[in-house]
């Protein structure tokens, strides 16, 4: 039996499908699989899509004996489950380990840059010859990973890949040109109705010399700017528990911009170094939708660059 799983830390859309997914194409296949997670959930993954889609298995079998990572290519961070030595294949758009995984799997490492795992699990269906024979809910759910993991298509990580994988599957899935949006709408709705449990579920702790704000959090909304006007005065007390040094970057998709608000002039001086625009009140309002992930990788090239200045 092969169980596919992710991280332990949550589970976003992107990986919660890729292994519902993936794990109906290795039974497609004639290799038995279930995917299971012992991670909670979070607001990426809709209510609705709990109750009405195929969902993760809730036991661990007997017989467990290979595991599949999905989304996840950090060893440090696997879902408890996870026996590591048993770990038979990888599939992950997140850089860093590829030299661990390459020496262990070998070709059965699959980490590139794409915009979701989604796409990468898609194109396992599409190759085998499998994909006319997923599953609606299977095919629902990694449309919605690639939306998600992509911001709609407007990421910089975004790949001519990710977009005709969404049009295959929106297809197989009859998801409509309205559907997108219906499907943020219900995610903000989520985060919107335990606000303060969703700020902390993705709040990142970064280390000092990393010359950001201590505490990064990040949403992922359809209307960013009335939310931010809404709910102003929670987000500050919930990310200012402990202390100003804080940022939240709340992406809005349907305006295509990201809005960083920061918890001090201090912190807001910190993003004046990588960003081209000042703040207002200490938000700065950026042209178009930014994921953490980049504002950290323009810190570590800034870094980089001033490391290799004359002195």
């Amino acid at each position: 039996m092969i169980i596919v799983t992710a991280g332990a830390a949550y589970l976003d859309i992107d990986a919660y499908a890729g292994c519902i997914a993936y794990a109906e194409w290795l039974n497609l296949s004639g290799r038995p699989a279930r995917a299971l997670s012992s991670a909670p959930l979070n607001e990426s993954i809709p209510a609705d899509f709990r109750q009405r889609l195929k969902g993760l298995d809730s036991h661990v079998p007997e017989g467990a004996d290979q595991f599949v990572l999905v989304d996840i290519s950090n060893h440090l961070h696997l879902d408890p489950l996870v026996d590591l030595a048993r770990v038979v294949e990888v599939i992950d758009h997140h850089p860093g380990f590829e030299a661990f995984w390459d020496e262990r799997l070998g070709k059965y490492a699959d980490i590139r840059p794409i915009g979701a795992a989604c796409t990468q699990v898609y194109e396992r269906w599409r190759d085998s010859g499998l994909l006319p024979k997923i599953s609606r809910d299977s095919a629902q759910l990694l449309a919605a990973g690639i939306l998600d993991n992509t911001l709609n298509f407007s990421d910089q990580g975004c790949t001519a890949a990710d977009r005709q994988a969404y049009a295959a599957l929106a297809a197989l899935a009859d998801l409509g040109p309205e559907w997108p949006e219906e499907y943020f709408k219900q995610c903000q709705q989520q985060i919107e109705a335990q606000l303060p449990e969703a700020l902390l579920k993705d709040l990142k702790l970064l280390e000092p010399s990393s010359n950001l704000p201590r505490r990064f959090a990040q949403l992922t909304l359809w209307q960013g700017q009335g939310l931010l006007a809404r709910q102003r005065s929670l987000i500050e007390q919930v990310l200012g528990q402990w202390g100003d040094d804080w940022l939240l970057n709340l992406i809005s998709l349907s305006e295509g911009k990201s809005y960083l608000l920061t918890g001090s002039p201090g912190s807001a001086h910190k993003l004046e170094r990588l960003l081209e625009c000042s703040a207002l009140d200490r938000v700065h309002c950026l042209a178009r939708p930014i994921l953490r992930k980049e504002l950290l990788r323009k810190e570590l090239l800034r870094k980089g660059l001033a490391l290799q200045a004359p002195s």
